[in-house]
């Protein structure tokens, strides 16, 4: 009996042993890519034989010393649904298709959820099992590469409006596009993270030649101890000073926010101006409170609502006749707070907004809507809801508590070079793809001279890493944004622009997919995504299909100088007409306004200068009069062009 129950138990423990293990993008729902040989690998005990089967057909290999395997399956069409088999590991639904990678910081980010009020029937009504959503986990590492990324809430699901909620809205118009055009399964990967810099997804070793300083950066945080010490000290730290905001705050203990409160004797102030979150020139730091009394009808009161606060700085609490509707603890989302059936009263009604803010000046961003929305049509901004109650720009408004300025060590670790593509990018490879679309730049604008070295070093780090030297890439260039200028500027926007694409031009297997024209004056994270989406597919249409009937960004071909005139020759046909956002400079680099013409395919800029030695295009931080376009209906991005 005895050796019988050690026999089980080392039985039970070889067994367990023997588990083959697959890295987190093989799940059942998978698409795998069409066309290509299809890396299948992952880890079982050295030695182990390991047979993978999909469909009738079988594979076998056998676990290195490492206990790493990999199969290369030859090339299928697209179709299934098929089942995968790796020894007892089964994996069903898997479909083959096309799949896409799609990184890069917060303008991928933007969910569905963000932009559904820009298409609310298009994404109400379609849905598509053909289409397969993979969301990889945001982590970072400081001490070198992973085998493998964290398991992730978004595995492989079908597209419909649930699952796409919080999906990449980029990532999920691609992926309708993509099976329109081409009527095979689609698979999208979304490896992203807000706010972080270009270098954080190139690898130590491709940084090492050029920028051996951005390397030793990431080496200061390799001490596991030191990180969480200053994390856990942050931590503490808004913890502490929340607690004393709360605790000094009159607007708690006299409840401000209650319908009856009097708020009379407070002042009234302008949304717009400044002066009332300011002391002494700076931005008062802590909390500040802001009440408008509305009038609701007969009609509307009991109706259920949409409360639109545009887009405030930095975190709001908001109240509806005293009971809390929403809460957003940072700048960027708008605010879009529903208001259940009831609240809304007959008569005078009052919103309430608590802002609080750890640095900066408290402030709402023009531009953007700030009213009541009723009816059916309350969720959509495109068209806008049709009956509304518009908000004054005019408030009552109340000092909370002034506080001091919150400690912090700051610790972003996703922002430090190499962590990303050691955490979450290096363990994709080699799983095989159609091609990558790379929507970043903001967070590098502060040194835009360094990014076309940066770019062609990432290009090259993730081709050698997937170890396809012409792996299909576009680049989205970055949208207008910011306030527009009549007069040339030195824009470093306009300079990481050039940068993109200047790359985009040199290196073969490249597009650049120009969003000048879709971004907004106050507003980073512009919302029309889907307009982004087509033009990254006409990209791909020619990168991945070779549609040679494609035409892209109109580019120039050639320049000539004759007299006062510039003529530019580019490679397509233009919509004829004035144009704007054009300027030269002569030998002292000094930029000017110069007027164009586009006829057929040439634009000529007439000179007010003697000699013009360059010539530039929407130059600026948000050239909102940019008129050039294709006849395609594509702008003519920005560049700025040495002449002969």
């Amino acid at each position: 009996m005895k050796r019988l129950i050690v026999w089980i138990v080392l039985f039970s423990t070889l067994t367990a042993r023997a588990e083959v293990r697959l890295p987190q993008l093989f799940q059942s729902g998978m698409v795998l890519q069409r066309n290509q040989e299809i890396p299948v690998w992952g880890k079982a005990d050295a030695g182990e034989a390991v047979v993978v089967t999909l469909g009738k057909k079988q594979y076998a290999t056998t676990a290195g010393a490492d206990g790493r395997w990999r199969v290369d399956l030859p090339k299928m069409k697209a179709g299934g649904p098929y089942q995968l088999r790796v020894n007892d590991v089964v994996l069903d639904d898997v479909l083959v298709g096309d799949v896409w990678l799609c990184s890069g910081q917060s303008n991928i980010d933007v969910t569905i959820e963000r932009v559904y009020p820009q298409y609310v029937d298009e994404i109400d009504n379609f849905e598509d099992n053909r289409i397969r959503m993979f969301r990889v986990q945001n982590e970072t590492d400081t001490h070198g590469v992973r085998d493998d990324i964290r398991p992730t809430s978004i595995n492989w699901k079908p597209l419909n409006k649930q699952n796409a909620w919080l999906f990449s809205a980029v990532g999920y118009f691609l992926g309708k596009r993509m099976l329109e055009k081409t009527g095979v399964p689609q698979g999208v990967i979304v490896n992203s993270w807000g706010g972080t810099p270009i270098e954080a997804w190139i690898s130590a070793d491709s940084l090492q030649q050029d920028f051996p300083h951005l390397v030793a950066k990431t080496q200061l945080y390799q001490s596991d101890d030191y990180v969480r010490a200053q994390q856990r000290a942050n931590q503490l730290a808004s913890q502490r000073w929340s607690e004393l905001l709360d605790a000094k705050d009159p607007g708690i203990s006299q409840r401000w926010t209650a319908p009856d409160f009097d708020d009379s004797g407070w002042p009234t102030v302008n949304q717009y101006a400044n002066d009332w979150a300011r002391r002494n020139n700076r931005g008062i730091v802590g909390s500040i409170w802001l009440r408008q009394h509305v009038t609701v009808d007969k009609r509307h009161a009991g109706q259920p609502a949409r409360l639109l606060l545009g887009t405030l700085f930095d975190c709001d609490y908001t109240y509806v006749n005293g009971q809390e509707v929403g809460r957003t603890y940072y700048q960027y989302p708008p605010r879009r707070y529903d208001i259940p059936a009831g609240l809304l009263r007959e008569g005078d009604n009052v919103i309430t907004v608590r802002f609080i803010n750890k640095y900066g000046t408290v402030h709402f961003i023009p531009e953007k809507p700030y009213l009541l929305a009723f009816g059916a049509d309350r969720f959509s901004l495109n068209p806008m809801p049709a009956d509304v109650i518009p908000l004054s720009t005019e408030w009552k408004q109340q000092l909370g508590t002034e506080m001091p300025s919150c400690p912090s060590a700051d610790v972003s670790l996703q922002n430090l070079p190499t962590t990303l593509y050691n955490a979450v990018l290096h363990p994709l490879a080699p799983y095989a793809l159609s091609g990558v679309v790379w929507y970043q730049g903001e967070s590098n604008t502060g040194e835009p001279w360094t990014y076309e070295t940066m770019l062609t070093k990432l290009i090259g780090n993730w081709r050698s890493l997937w170890q396809q030297p012409q792996l299909p890439f576009v680049v989205v260039q970055l949208a207008n944004y910011m306030s527009p200028s009549d007069q040339p500027q030195n824009s470093s926007w306009a300079r990481l622009r050039e940068a993109q694409r200047l790359t985009a031009r040199k290196l073969d297997g490249v597009e650049l997919v120009s969003a000048i024209d879709l971004g907004e004056t106050v507003d980073i994270h512009p919302l029309r995504k889907k307009e982004v989406a087509e033009r990254i597919g006409l990209a791909f249409d020619r990168l991945v299909y070779h549609d040679k009937k494609v035409r892209l960004m109109p580019e120039v071909i050639g320049t000539a100088v004759n007299g006062a005139s510039v003529v530019l020759t580019f490679d397509q046909p233009l919509r004829p007409g004035e144009l704007h956002e054009f300027e030269l400079a002569g030998a002292d680099g000094r930029f000017v306004n110069a007027t164009a013409v586009a006829d057929k395919n040439t634009i000529t800029v007439t000179s007010p200068i003697a000699a013009p030695r360059k010539v530039r295009h929407a130059w600026k931080d948000n050239p909102i009069k940019l008129n050039a376009y294709a006849e395609s209906g594509l702008p003519v991005g920005p560049f700025e062009l040495q002449l002969p």
